[in-house]
């Protein structure tokens, strides 16, 4: 999405300090998302949280609950008009809590960038420019083209920023063979 600066895997809402995935605690498994408010608006990131999911029933676990963690209170007043909004067209309740964000950890670093690391060629020349896996996680150019291989964007867009993204001519060409494949249908989190 246009405006996304950066994303990153982690868990956030719990008490228990620096949770990892094999020991999480009462966290819940989130993804943090920096964007640019003036190409980018929050009702759209919010558009896109209910399309990836539709949590009408209960979570099985805190671990996978469905949460908006907000940042003030106009991102508050958005998260539960859009829930409401949702909730009416379905005529169902959902099951997303809209909390406070609290203390965000990362998750370990093979979690990140999801999408990305099943096209080895892209990842290839992601790992030589970005060496440093905190670096490599937060990227703008990965994160964009982690958006795209998960259906998040479009050709144009992506001719757009394509220079940006700093990919040589062989991962660029499969990163566009990608998203002519699934551009514009997305695959829900990653």
């Amino acid at each position: 999405m246009p405006g996304v600066v950066r994303t990153r895997v982690g868990y956030a809402g719990g008490s228990k300090p620096r949770p990892t995935y094999r020991a999480l605690g009462d966290h819940t498994e989130t993804t943090q998302i920096e964007f640019d408010p003036e190409r980018l608006a929050y009702e759209d990131l919010l558009a896109v949280f209910w399309d990836s999911h539709t949590p009408t029933r209960p979570p099985w676990s805190r671990q996978y609950a469905s949460i908006i963690f907000y940042h003030d209170e106009e991102q508050r007043r958005l998260a539960e008009e859009s829930k409401l909004k949702v909730e009416l067209r379905l005529e169902r309740r959902l099951y997303t809590d809209i909390v406070p964000a609290s203390q965000f950890y990362r998750a370990e670093d093979y979690h990140q960038k999801y999408y990305l690391r099943g096209v080895p060629g892209v990842m290839h020349d992601f790992e030589r420019i970005y060496p440093d896996a905190r670096e490599f996680t937060d990227s703008t150019a990965a994160a964009r083209a982690n958006g795209y291989v998960g259906g998040y964007g479009t050709l144009d867009d992506l001719s757009a920023e394509e220079e940006a993204l700093g990919l040589s001519p062989e991962a660029l060409a499969e990163l566009e063979s990608i998203v002519r494949q699934v551009g514009g249908h997305p695959r829900g989190c990653g």
